[in-house]
Order: structure tokens, then C-alpha cells, then sequence
């Protein structure tokens, strides 16, 4: 057997040292309940989820600081409290069909899938697809799938959704994304434009879309939702 390097043994022993368990019940007390989060049913899945399992390695440690936690290929593990507060206003339910765009590992849909009936996952990356998919089986979701494909075109294939949840900010919510929402269902995503964040709820009621800001966010955009640049002379 090869000997351990002095850093990977330091890293092995650092991830030996932290109590993740503890440092999940932290984020949910000091990050997801003070900003407004008292759905227990929110509360209990970011209690039960391993946030740990679904960031690189070597990032590890910090899974569970209030940040946006870099996962690759562009892309970012959302604030726990900016998904916490989406989740809160979006009120999954035991019997709903959920979407969530840009499922990245898997983390979004590991959380929804302990609260919804079914969760499909669209990634446009293939490698992350793959990675979503394995971090799922891995902590025994079985209600949750992820199909790779564009973030505009939302999963047509299952629609209509009772929830959607987009993770990440977009310059503005894909109207065939909209359109996928069912009656009575709740949309939450983040909307970036002129250099600000707000999070918005979509809601379908009447057969009419509903749309109001809730709460500013920084968060990153997610890639390949970004648009095509007006032609200039």
C-alpha cells in the first residue's frame, strides 16, 4: 500500500474532526431559522440531508458556512439561506411533483425529495448529471431522478409541476419554464438584472400567472441561462 501523503493524511484527519451532524444543526439555527424559515417540514430535510456529501472534497469543511459553495464547471451549491427562504415560500407538499432547474450534485433535490412525492432533476451538464444521480443513490433517495438537458426548456416530458425551484439566479424566469407550472402550483427562483438579486414566487391560480418579489439575494447566475447579447453596430 502507498504511504499517505502528510497533506492528504491532514485533510483525512481534519474530515475525521468535524461533526458534521453538529454543524448541520448549527446552519439550521444560526442561518435557516432567523431569516424567516419556520416550516418544519423545510427545517426537518435541511436537518436530515449530509450538505457535506454534495461539495467537492476538499470543500468539505466548509459545506455548511452561509455561502454559495463552488461545485465545478461553473456552478454553486445555493446559500442554505437563500434555498431555505425559496423553499419556505414555495410550501412543497407530501403529495407534489416537484422540478428543480440546474440540479448541480443533487443537493437542491436531495432536500425537496424529503418533502414532495417526486422530484425530477434537469442538469445540463452531464458530468454533475452523473454525480446528482450517484449522491442521491448514495444517501437512499429513491424518489428523485435527474434527466440532462437545457435549463430554458425546463422537463416538458412530466409537466405540469406542483413546485419549481430554479438554483440559481437568472437574468429572468424562462416563460416555457412558466408554463410548466400546474394550477395551484408555486414557482421560486432568482431573478439578476441591473446588477440585483431578488427572489420571486410564481404562482398559478385561475389558469393565471402571478408573480411578486420576496426578498433580495445574491446569488450566482446560473450558466447557460444567461442569453444571447444584442448585436450591436
Amino acid at each position: 500500500m502507498a504511504p499517505i501523503r502528510d497533506s492528504e493524511q491532514k485533510r483525512t484527519i481534519r474530515s475525521m474532526a468535524i461533526d458534521y451532524s453538529a454543524a448541520r444543526a448549527n446552519m439550521v439555527e444560526s442561518q435557516i431559522r432567523p431569516n424567516k424559515v419556520t416550516d418544519p417540514a423545510v427545517i426537518a430535510a435541511f436537518l436530515h440531508i449530509p450538505r457535506e456529501r454534495f461539495v467537492p472534497p476538499t470543500l468539505s469543511g466548509v459545506a455548511y458556512v452561509d455561502v454559495d459553495i463552488p461545485i465545478g464547471a461553473g456552478r454553486y451549491l445555493l446559500e442554505p439561506m437563500v434555498l431555505g427562504r425559496l423553499l419556505q415560500f414555495a410550501g412543497p407538499r407530501p403529495t407534489d411533483l416537484a422540478l428543480e432547474i440546474g440540479t448541480g450534485t443533487g443537493y437542491g433535490a436531495a432536500v425537496l425529495a424529503r418533502m414532495v412525492a417526486t422530484v425530477v432533476g434537469v442538469e445540463s451538464d452531464p458530468a454533475l448529471a452523473r454525480q446528482a444521480t450517484a449522491n442521491l443513490a448514495a444517501i437512499g433517495i429513491d424518489n428523485a431522478s435527474v434527466v440532462t438537458g437545457g435549463f430554458l426548456d425546463g422537463c416538458p416530458a412530466h409537466a405540469p409541476y406542483d413546485v419549481i425551484l430554479i438554483s440559481g439566479a437568472v437574468p429572468r424566469i424562462p416563460a416555457a419554464v412558466e408554463q410548466q407550472l400546474a394550477e395551484g402550483g408555486r414557482l421560486v427562483a432568482v431573478e439578476f438584472a441591473d446588477g440585483i438579486g431578488r427572489a420571486v414566487l410564481v404562482r398559478r391560480e385561475g389558469g393565471r400567472l402571478s408573480r411578486r418579489v420576496i426578498f433580495d439575494a445574491a446569488t450566482p447566475l446560473l450558466v447557460g441561462t444567461e442569453g444571447k447579447p444584442a448585436f450591436v453596430f
